[in-house]
């Protein structure tokens, strides 16, 4: 499994080959089945509420409590003196022999209820303290090897994955062993109900062990004997992510944990649930873990380890309200208790996964995880035991806190939700500091999710992964761009990617109906000027309707492209940006370009960028354009220099389908308009009445022509340059022309509606 050391200048230690990633993924099963059986031993021993209630069943008071539950968390300090000596004889091998130490020392609890009825409360005290020191002493020697493990034998690329994965696994077994357990202790009263949990709990752990004994790497790292190996522990301390890793958890960890000890207490005496609701709670905790774990860990290997784990972190900082404001002593107690237990999963699970991930992938470098590990094993290990030492000796000192503050019930446990509400603030603030090359914030990150339409994104993502075929996988490609969601940026990305043309063609219109995204701009972008004609045009085409800035320089560059049909949109989407600089460039090149596709394109795009420098040469294109859709879209250009847009888009669709109505109508709205700003306009307002007859009746050729002349006689002072020579050539067309041209009568009555001033 390991290859032999290798001899260098720079190598003190001469590492193993690490397991290769084919063996990577296979031991992951061993791992996740390892740390499920795990989950048993953990619910009923000695991390669990029913330690905690067991403890109070023996007659314990809180201090005594928080003495011993500060045990298992100090003796981490070892970590920082034993981790060379871990590395020598193997992370593997430490862990297991560590492992099944540390459980073969949990079998001692079991004769807890003997030596109390033996002996007494004092030398009971004495019995169990002896038990959780060298219980914590084993399992802080299995710890140090771990997390180093851990680190080599999950693949980096999928850590998000395998801990929602791993977690999904543990809370069925947790949820199933709590709900046992309630059980039990709800039919069993009294201390032999704990003693058969314990039992189980320590079968638990030994089916653990061995589990763990399949998982790959982990090999002994030997050392120079003739040289000294160089600790990384300095390097740690000057290591500004590190330290503020560990600053961020010690805060939470001194705000958290005491109050998650002594919460089953609370819960027992102020809120007055029994012992086995009590122990039931931790299934709501364990269903909202299970529930969103996936989504956290999917989240935390697309978008990054620090905004998952500071939204977990902040909605950890909303438990305390919810525990100080919850009802007690009523019929709902359990049912509320329940829901803040599910939202405490959901929190947790956040926290957990962002958390680790970060720890893992980006604070720890993985050549020096031994010290780097060991260090936080010692420094969690401190923070935990004092923060155990204080939350018992608080609650202790706090028996006679009691009364009404406003809305708020006192009670002993408030100073513990007052921690647990300050300290996880100052822990936000420290963990944020943290410099990663990870551009998502958490403005940034929540946004992803609210943005667009979240559920069928996720819903699409799904179907997307289960696509079989070229046809459901063109139909859930579309779905995806009409979610409008940026969650389905990485699928749209990996369709552009996609053998099949169809795919591709279809990833880029999808791409098209999408918000601005920077990696989606840049895919368009690479596409536009690669070798692939017929998607090129496309990208063009979308690039104009994303309306990124961005794609200000690429569309630009795309005016020099061999093709035309590339030129046409690159132009079509320069004039959709917006960027009045390309103004001078596209009004150069229509004067002087002879193909008629290419001037229609530099004619919209002038129109859109409001060009008004340009209006002649727009009028020239008119006047010698035959095509009448052609002849439209050049009359909507010239339209959108005066303004007003839709206004032109709906009279030019009216005009469709009854013109001689229509063309009066609008006549009509140019006298209202004229009435309302000319008080000596009267001289018009007979050739009004007249031109409105005339088009009302369906007279459409003569009002034509009559409407050339009454523009002349429209006043001039009224209207713009731009206006002004719209509304010229709009007369000698209409007079020339009469009905055979439409646009120019449509385009008359648009000017002169949106161009009076």
């Amino acid at each position: 499994m390991a290859s032999a050391p290798t001899d260098t200048a720079q190598t003190v230690d001469a590492a193993p080959a690490e397991p290769t990633t084919i063996e990577k993924l296979r031991g992951l099963r061993w791992s996740i089945a390892s740390n499920s059986a795990n989950t048993v031993f953990v619910q009923y021993t000695f991390f669990g509420s029913i330690f905690v209630l067991f403890l109070n069943e023996l007659g314990l008071n809180k201090g005594q409590i928080g003495f011993l539950l500060s045990l298992l968390p100090f003796t981490g300090l070892i970590s920082i003196f034993i981790a060379p000596a871990v590395a020598r004889f193997g992370y593997k091998r430490t862990y297991v022999t560590a492992w099944a130490g540390r459980t073969a020392i949990a079998t001692f609890m079991l004769l807890t209820p003997w030596v109390a009825a033996t002996y007494g409360l004092d030398v009971t005290l004495i019995f169990i303290s002896v038990t959780v020191a060298a219980f914590s002493l084993a399992r802080s020697i299995g710890m140090t090897a771990n997390m180093p493990w851990v680190q080599e034998y999950v693949p980096d690329t999928m850590r998000g994955k395998y801990t929602a994965t791993s977690n999904i696994y543990t809370s069925v077994i947790g949820f199933v062993a709590v709900t046992l357990g309630g059980f039990v202790l709800g039919r069993v009263i009294g201390l032999p109900g704990f003693v058969i949990l314990i039992s189980v709990g320590v079968l638990g752990g030994f089916v653990s062990t061995w589990l763990a004994s399949f998982i790959p790497g982990g090999a002994p790292i030997p050392s120079r004997p003739q040289q000294k190996r160089q600790r990384d522990l300095g390097t740690a301390l000057r290591d500004s992510n590190y330290m503020r890793y560990l600053i961020g958890v010690a805060l939470l960890t001194l705000a958290t944990v005491p109050l998650g000890s002594f919460l089953p207490l609370f819960m027992q005496e102020e809120v007055g649930l029994s012992s086995g609701n009590i122990v039931l709670l931790q299934i709501g905790t364990l269903a909202g873990g299970l529930a969103t774990s996936f989504v956290w860990g999917w989240a935390a290997d697309r978008y990054g380890s620090k905004p998952v784990m500071l939204w977990g972190l902040l909605l950890r900082m909303t438990l305390p309200v919810l525990w100080m404001l919850m009802p007690r002593h009523s019929p709902i107690s359990l049912a509320v208790a329940l829901g803040i237990a599910l939202f405490q999963g959901l929190a947790d699970m956040g926290w957990g996964i962002g958390s680790a991930r970060l720890l893992y992938v980006s604070v720890v470098p993985n050549a020096k995880r031994s010290d780097y590990m060991a260090l936080y094993n010692a420094w969690t290990g401190i923070a935990g035991g004092v923060s155990q030492l204080v939350g018992g000796q608080l609650l202790q000192a706090s028996q006679g806190v009691s009364g009404q503050l406003f809305f708020l019930t006192l009670n002993p446990y408030i100073p513990l939700f007052l921690l647990a509400l300050v300290l996880p603030l100052f822990s936000l603030l420290v963990m944020r500091a943290i410099r990663l090359t990870e551009s998502v914030g958490m403005g940034e990150f929540v946004g992803i999710f609210l943005r667009g339409n979240p559920f069928l994104a996720m819903t699409s993502l799904i179907r997307y992964h289960l696509a079989k075929d070229e046809q459901s996988t063109l139909l859930v490609t579309e779905r995806l761009g009409q979610t409008r969601s940026l969650l389905a940026v990485d699928e749209l990305l990996e369709t552009l990617q996609d053998p099949r043309f169809n795919v591709r063609f279809e990833a880029i219109i999808a791409i098209s109906r999408m918000p601005a995204d920077p990696r989606l701009t840049a895919a368009l972008i690479d596409i536009l000027h690669g070798s692939e004609l017929a998607l090129a045009v496309v990208a063009a085409w979308a690039l104009g309707r994303v309306n990124d800035p961005t794609a200000y320089d690429a569309l630009r560059r795309g005016l020099e492209s061999d093709f035309r049909s590339i030129q046409a949109h690159c132009v079509r989407a320069l004039g959709s940006l917006g960027n009045p600089e390309v103004i001078p460039l596209l009004s150069e090149r229509l004067s002087r370009e002879e193909n008629r596709g290419l001037q229609m394109a530099y004619a919209s795009a002038l129109g859109q960028l409001g060009a008004a420098d340009a209006a002649n040469d727009l009028l020239a294109l008119l006047r010698d354009t035959d095509n009448p859709g052609a002849r439209l879209e050049v009359a909507l250009s010239l339209g959108r220099l005066v303004g007003n847009e839709h206004n032109f888009v709906q009279l030019a669709r009216n005009v469709r389908s009854d013109p001689g109505t229509t063309l009066a109508q609008a006549v009509l709205a140019l006298k209202r308009r004229l009435d309302r700003t000319s008080a000596d306009a009267q001289a018009l307002h007979s050739l009004l009445d007249e031109e409105m007859a005339v088009l009302g009746h369906g007279e459409v050729e003569g009002g034509s022509r009559s409407l050339g002349q009454l523009i002349r006689q429209m006043p001039q002072e009224h209207f713009d340059d731009t206006a002004r020579a719209i509304l010229s050539e709009c007369a000698d067309r209409l007079e020339e022309s009469g009905a055979e041209h439409l646009e120019y009568a449509i385009l008359a009555l648009h000017t002169l509606d949106a161009g009076w001033k």
